[in-house]
């Protein structure tokens, strides 16, 4: 790459090139687009999830990182606790939800179809910290780590 800002090359990645070789969680797959291993990028991780029809993915968070998902198809649940409450967003075609840095969740499909997303995170890697819990473990009462899993 050349040190002349103005004059970087673009990367194309085809929707037949997304690799599956990424941080994953059970119950859905992950698969990475953009990120610093196939375009280089220095701030920003790209990829698509899929959660089959009446599955549910593990309880995990994404560290430090922000995250963006779009949904293209299907009815996804984004699921958080918000004190001692589970709280489902549901969602469908065209919607946006917000992840902030840290917050444990989960994706759920309750639809007879597979859900589809695309997801932006603030990082050049897929971070993920899968969970066993939404609630920290000082929540659940047990001593344990942070956030950082």
């Amino acid at each position: 790459m050349s040190d002349d800002l103005w004059h970087q090359p673009l990367v194309h990645v085809r929707g037949g090139e997304l690799r599956g070789d990424t941080a994953q969680t059970p119950g859905m797959t992950r698969l990475e687009a953009i990120s610093g291993r196939t375009a280089g990028s220095d701030r920003i991780w790209m990829g698509q999830t899929r959660v089959a029809a009446r599955a549910s993915s593990g309880d995990h968070h994404h560290g430090g990182t922000e995250t963006a998902i779009y949904v293209v198809s299907g009815t996804p649940a984004f699921v958080f606790a918000d004190g001692d409450q589970e709280i489902r967003l549901l969602a469908g075609p065209g919607d946006y939800i917000f992840v902030p840095p840290y917050v444990p969740h989960r994706e759920e499909n309750p639809g007879a179809d597979e859900a589809v997303v695309i997801i932006a995170r603030s990082s050049q890697q897929a971070v993920v910290v899968n969970l066993d819990s939404l609630w920290s473990p000082a929540a659940r009462g047990e001593a344990g780590p942070g956030p950082a899993g």
